[in-house]
């Protein structure tokens, strides 16, 4: 969860919860495994600069997530979440992701809608340093 040091005074910690909450959900494997599933987590302009370099949207991203890359056995390791109020239902997120040794620093932008909170935009950064 997201460390209250990263909750700047006057915001709201619930909408921060809400979307560290909606980032765990599409690293879970069983989740990524539904397209729609993930699709109620995206929102339907959502675009992510992999780690690779390459763009993503909507469907190239459903392809990834089902295709069992983050599984029971092998989860992604999560850690350093920090997550802040940009705006009214705009959450910014950032935590350091390690998936079988593959280390990223990572960077969401999740917004409030209609249905609730949806990923906007995503970025991963390979590091071999953490913290």
């Amino acid at each position: 969860m997201a460390d209250d040091g990263c909750v700047r005074a006057g915001q709201t910690a619930q909408a921060v919860r809400a979307a560290v909450e909606g980032e765990m959900r599409l690293l879970d494997p069983e989740v990524r495994a539904d397209p729609a599933r993930v699709l109620e987590l995206l929102h339907p302009e959502f675009t992510e600069f992999g780690v690779s370099g390459r763009r993503w949207g909507v469907e190239s991203i459903l392809a990834v997530t089902s295709g069992g890359a983050v599984s029971v056995e092998s989860p992604v390791e999560v850690s350093d979440v920090c997550g802040v109020v940009l705006a009214s239902g705009v959450v910014h997120l950032t935590y350091l992701a390690d998936n079988q040794g593959r280390r990223a620093w990572r960077s969401s932008l999740w917004r409030l809608a209609e249905t609730g909170w949806q990923l906007y935009f995503h970025q991963g950064t390979l590091t071999e340093h953490g913290g």
